[in-house]
């Protein structure tokens, strides 16, 4: 995983653990009444894509694919609820609207990790 493509899986997703905990820790420290569900929910996707940042670099495949799973299903649940409920998300999360508020890259990053380890499983 550390070469080319695996490489750059790796980098973004610790983008997105920085960017997405750093909003959620301002966010949560300065205004946590107002939105404490969406808050959380960003602070959880951090969590998830800080994970999938060592368990990619370490190319540790399980923990990885579970990770990315996970990622998935919260982009799918979470996307699905803010749109079917604004009301239960006043703040936007990062998986909000399926990460509409990140161009999409939440809802496409899951699936290009899983493509990843599953072609680099046939490849070996």
């Amino acid at each position: 995983m550390n070469t080319g493509p695996g490489r750059l899986l790796v980098a973004v997703y610790g983008l997105f653990t920085l960017a997405a905990g750093a909003r959620a820790a301002v966010q949560i420290a300065t205004r946590f009444a107002d939105a404490p569900l969406a808050y959380l929910l960003s602070a959880v996707a951090a969590g998830v894509y800080g994970v999938l940042t060592v368990a990619l670099a370490r190319d540790a495949r399980r923990t990885a694919m579970a990770a990315c799973l996970v990622e998935l299903a919260g982009v799918l649940v979470v996307g699905a609820l803010s749109l079917a409920d604004p009301a239960a998300f006043p703040r936007a999360t990062v998986w909000s609207g399926f990460g509409s508020g990140y161009g999409f890259v939440p809802l496409l990053l899951p699936l290009i990790g899983l493509a990843w380890i599953f072609g680099r499983r046939r490849a070996e």
